[in-house]
């Protein structure tokens, strides 16, 4: 006899072995209809399989998966990266199949081609895809030894895939999915037939490096994204439309507010506007530090191999860092600021008395990431974090993290990002320090998220090997997530460095190191900007705030007394005074995004008024000077 219990703790009996599929079909058509797979146990110990999985147990735990479960959704999505893969080979037999993980919202499969991919290559391929899963075409699982998937693989000049599984020990077993004429690698579990497969859209092809090496072949790389419905297929892809035209990057060009170029890789040329932008949140970033109790500090660009030794960086971190050589010493550009704000608290006595003692920077750091994951500003070599560093006692982590907490809220609040998910992430296997220590931290973060009124995920065994954390990330206009702000406790790094504190007692101890950043690095804080608000930047941070311009020659002088009345206000100001009509004038800087154009005629001049036009083709009408300087100065300090 066989047995299982379902989730709502019924139990149901068969007198042979039964297949998930089989379970499925006693409980109802509907659910055997809509079975992707199954959940075999419970908890941690739970595992996914195919539908054909047979069960021969008492009392197995099964919870049958369907389109509405995420796993049910992860499963589709793998499976139609298979049959992108299908399709591909189908077109273009001479392509050879590499790796198609899941990603989020989507999936994608990486190829090895004679020639790249085309545009309507993408389109032939998506309407093999459609076909092929028409044809709903069982998916069947087959075990087989590592060596003969080898020599199976190499049989079809498949080498990519026989190098995948060459890396497996030899003696170990694989499991092949096939479909109609193609067969790949994979753990699975699958749809049980390509039939289930039927809203999905292939979105971009790129590069890639063969295992993510760049000294490697490279690759292209489709990408794809697969729903369980046709409206939430809509959905995305009208986000996606959204997204393309709220790009930082085609924005930075509308806008004349950065560039990138090759002659510097992964690093950004700022043009006058994008400078003022980032100035704005420079600035209010330093108000920030000067209100909240730290102290701004300066360390230098480059710093001996010896520190990066001594910070274990050299050897787990050598690959990302630029380095250089003088007088036969080793240097590096510092990819973080840490080690350098740890010399600086070194330098002379520290006592307990003046702990916490916090440190800011704008540090500007280098870090060597791979050309293929540069993302215009949002992904750089060379950027700079609003960097802070807390030296505290373990007595006072609590505190200064229900502090930070709240700053963080209103640093975000403040940019106009309402929506923070908290979460916690603890201790690793592989770790340093007490578990007195890790208790301590972790319960200190929870606490304070607690205090703070913060509901958090808790993620096991993320935490860094020095110490626990935890992430702040935002969820921008479009729903996407932004991993930005982050507090992280170090046991580690002020010991290995050798700080110290005069203790009550007058022994030596070593401070705990709280390394905290609320915007993260700017490049990246900026892109997110310029993309929440689709360039139109609130009025606070925006470039230019206001234009003034002229009808007619006769109002020029008038125009540039305007302008100069504002720019003693601490406006940032343009006039344009060409001999173009207003009409034009107007259309061109609604394209760029200017908040308040003022236009000045003759009964403007002739009243000392200027007639408003607000952003969004608003008609405000004609007001004194004064009035405007008001409004204006009131949007400014509310963050409008």
């Amino acid at each position: 006899m066989v047995s299982v219990q379902l989730p709502d703790g019924s139990r149901r009996e068969f007198p042979a072995p039964v297949s998930v599929a089989e379970v499925a079909a006693s409980i109802g058509p509907g659910l055997a209809k809509a079975a992707l797979a199954g959940r075999i146990g419970r908890g941690e110990q739970a595992r996914l399989v195919d539908t054909s999985f047979v069960i021969d147990g008492q009392d197995v735990p099964l919870a049958i998966v369907t389109d509405k479960d995420a796993d049910g959704l992860d499963i589709l999505r793998h499976s139609t990266a298979h049959l992108l893969a299908y399709a591909v080979k189908e077109l273009f037999p001479d392509a050879q199949v590499t790796i198609g993980p899941t990603i989020e919202n989507g999936f994608y499969y990486d190829f090895a081609y004679k020639r790249p991919f085309t545009p309507e290559d993408l389109e032939a391929i998506e309407r093999k895809m459609a076909e092929l899963a028409k044809k709903n075409e069982p998916v069947l699982r087959k075990v087989v030894p590592r060596d003969e998937a080898v020599a199976y693989f190499k049989s079809l000049g498949e080498h990519y895939k026989a190098q995948i599984i060459e890396s497996i020990p030899p003696g170990e077993e694989v499991s092949l999915y096939s479909e109609g004429n193609f067969t790949d690698l994979c753990r699975g579990p699958h749809v049980p037939s390509t039939g289930k497969l039927k809203y999905f859209k292939l979105t971009k092809v790129a590069g890639a490096y063969w295992r993510g090496d760049h000294r490697n072949e490279q690759l292209q790389r489709i990408y794809g994204t697969a729903w369980a419905t046709k409206e939430e297929l809509d959905q995305y892809l009208r986000m996606l439309e959204e997204a393309e035209k709220r790009d930082h990057r085609r924005l930075g060009r509308e806008l004349d507010l950065f560039h990138l170029d090759e002659h510097a890789p992964g690093l950004v040329f700022w043009h006058p506007k994008g400078w003022a932008l980032w100035q704005q949140v420079e600035q209010y970033m330093r108000a920030v530090y000067r209100d909240n109790g730290y102290q701004e500090v300066k360390g230098p660009q480059i710093l001996d191999r010896t520190l990066w030794e001594k910070t274990g960086h050299w050897d787990k971190y050598r690959d990302n860092m630029f380095t250089t050589e003088s007088e036969k010493r080793d240097y590096a550009l510092k990819p973080m600021n840490c080690p350098g704000h740890l010399l600086i608290f070194k330098q002379g006595i520290k006592s307990y008395r003046d702990l916490p003692l916090r440190y800011g920077e704008f540090g500007q750091c280098h870090r060597n990431e791979p050309s293929g994951g540069l993302h215009g500003i949002m992904r750089v070599r060379g950027f700079t974090q609003d960097d802070g560093h807390i030296f505290c006692t373990e007595d006072q982590i609590l505190d200064e993290c229900v502090a930070y907490t709240a700053l963080l809220q209103k640093v975000y609040k403040d940019f106009g990002f309402e929506h923070i998910i908290y979460k916690v992430a603890t201790r690793p296997e592989a770790r340093i320090g007490s578990d007195e220590s890790w208790d301590k931290a972790e319960h200190a973060l929870m606490e304070s998220l607690r205090r703070s009124g913060c509901d958090f995920e808790i993620a096991e065994g993320d935490g860094a090997f020095y110490g626990p954390k935890i992430e702040y990330t935002l969820k921008d206009a479009l729903g996407r997530q932004w991993q930005c702000g982050t507090i992280q406790v170090d046991f580690s790094m002020p010991q290995r460095l050798e700080a110290e504190y005069v203790a009550e007692d007058g022994s030596r101890r070593t401070p705990v190191m709280l390394h905290r950043a609320i915007v993260g690095s700017l490049e990246r804080f900026i892109g997110i900007l310029i993309e929440q608000h689709a360039g139109a930047l609130p009025v606070w941070l925006a470039p230019v705030q206001v234009v003034v311009a002229n009808i007619t020659d006769a109002q020029a002088d008038y125009a540039r007394e305007v302008a100069k009345t504002l720019q003693k206000q601490g406006l940032r100001i343009a006039t344009d005074l060409r001999n173009e009509k207003i009409t034009y004038k107007i259309r061109e800087h609604s394209l760029q995004k200017v908040p308040y154009i003022l236009v000045v005629g003759d009964k403007e001049k002739a009243s000392g008024a200027v007639a408003v036009r607000a952003r969004g083709n608003q008609d405000l009408g004609v007001m004194v000077l004064d009035a405007f300087i008001q409004k204006i100065t009131s949007d400014i300090a509310q963050k409008l």
